[in-house]
């Protein structure tokens, strides 16, 4: 792989997505980017004291995180946001995970997080990412860390085609069955009791006995690479959705110090991939409660808060299937975006996009004044689609606003594909937007 003439933002991504195998870790190396860049952090139960001009962001429940610059206008002056999302379709590990089979092998009981391409995970070599609950001398407050253990420590083995000749022919999976990954081999069934907490306390250094939960999730340590003859594509894990968190934030960092009449917003939710009914997802107040922190910050009322809503502008940056050349009869016979052809506005006739005629003109203007190429995407008619954040936040929020992504291939996979060339021209628009 030659990665010597990549620029630098791409490079940036590849690093991201590395080191974000889970939700907990994309929001913690977001605090990592926004730390270095000056801004200070805001703990949700302390009483809010901002300054216009000054740089801020707050946590949710370890796994959503909100930046914002505060603007130098009045409270009712509005908002300028751009949404994305921490997590991944994967596996979550169960409780009471071992499970002894023959041979001494001890595999682990998972369950399905959101929906990914089952059969892309088989046989790759997978790890365990995630965050551990420790005991505190505050029941309601237990002390959380993180847990990456980097090296490949699982696989989820297939059959073998000599078991199952009609495998090439379509093959239904059971997710508590065929989707089990191996973790080791012992010689005794004792040594597979709390396999999975002894490994965990082990890798980060304390008793198990003061482990109290956990939220972790599998991931393939493949690194992130760019592929095609001249480096055109990125393939990695999780593309969706963190390219468009890092190019979100990129561009926020990068306009912060440049002073702006409206408050400039990064908003990276979680659980996209099951609906956002979460106290940290997009169909939670979450936002909104920020927004008006923000307004009581800068002496406005409701008054302003409100006329501040109806001043502002989002957003919503969830990819989006590119055209595929195995496959166009899937696509829209003419809104079908290509890898590299630029940021993709999503319209939907039956609102699962945010997206309108006057919202997608929006967008439009920002790419055309950010002189990137701007392409349309709409589902083919018999083929039903998936919703977004977009939507989903105007049950909270009735802000004006636009749908829009990067085009990718195999989303949902354990493995998936993006363009170079789209990510640096979102980075733009993203960037021309919170100017």
């Amino acid at each position: 792989m030659n990665t010597i003439n990549l620029e630098p933002q791409v490079q940036n991504l590849m690093q991201f997505l590395d080191n974000s195998p889970c939700n907990f870790y994309a929001a913690a190396n977001v605090a990592k980017m926004l730390d270095e860049a000056g801004f200070t952090r805001l703990n949700p139960s302390d009483r809010w004291t901002l300054n216009r001009g000054g740089k801020y962001y707050t946590l949710k429940n370890d796994s959503a995180i909100f930046a914002f610059c505060v603007g130098m206008g009045d409270a009712h002056a509005g908002y300028k946001i751009i949404s994305s999302h921490s997590d991944s379709p994967g596996f979550r590990i169960k409780p009471r995970a071992e499970m002894f089979c023959d041979g001494g092998i001890i595999k682990l009981n998972t369950e399905v997080y959101g929906g990914p391409i089952l059969y892309t995970w088989f046989d790759r070599p997978l790890s365990v990412a995630g965050r551990v609950l420790l005991r505190s001398d505050d029941p309601l407050h237990p002390r959380s860390v993180l847990v990456n253990f980097h090296r490949p420590i699982l696989t989820i083995p297939h059959l073998s085609i000599h078991f199952n000749r009609e495998v090439n022919n379509g093959n239904k999976l059971s997710r508590q069955k065929d989707m089990l990954p191996v973790i080791t081999q012992v010689s005794n069934l004792l040594e597979a009791e709390n396999l999975m907490l002894k490994a965990v306390a082990k890798e980060i250094g304390v008793d198990i006995y003061d482990i109290l939960d956990f939220d972790l999730t599998l991931y393939d340590v493949t690194p992130a690479m760019t592929v095609g003859y001249n480096n055109e594509f990125i393939t990695s894990g999780r593309i969706d959705d963190l390219s468009m968190v890092h190019a979100s934030v990129t561009s926020l960092i990068s306009q912060c110090n440049a002073p702006s009449e409206m408050t400039r917003i990064v908003a990276v939710f979680d659980n996209e991939e099951t609906g956002s009914g979460t106290k940290q997802g997009a169909a939670s107040p979450v936002l909104y409660n920020i927004l008006t922190r923000i307004n009581a910050a800068l002496c406005g009322d409701n008054e302003s808060l409100l006329r501040a809503i109806a001043n502002s502008f989002m957003v919503s940056a969830d990819n989006v299937h590119g055209i595929h050349p195995n496959y166009p009869e899937k696509h829209d016979p003419t809104n079908h975006p290509v890898l590299g052809g630029g940021p993709v506005i999503k319209i939907n006739a039956n609102c699962k996009y945010m997206s309108d005629a006057d919202s997608a003109a929006v967008f439009r203007t920002i790419c055309e004044n950010a002189e990137v190429p701007y392409q349309y995407f709409v589902n083919h008619s018999d083929v039903v689609g998936g919703s977004t954040l977009g939507n989903i936040l105007t049950s909270q929020i009735d802000l004006r606003g636009v749908d829009m992504g990067a085009a990718q291939w195999a989303m949902h996979s354990v493995r998936e594909t993006a363009s170079v060339r789209d990510h640096l021209f979102i980075i733009k628009a993203f960037t021309q937007f919170f100017k």
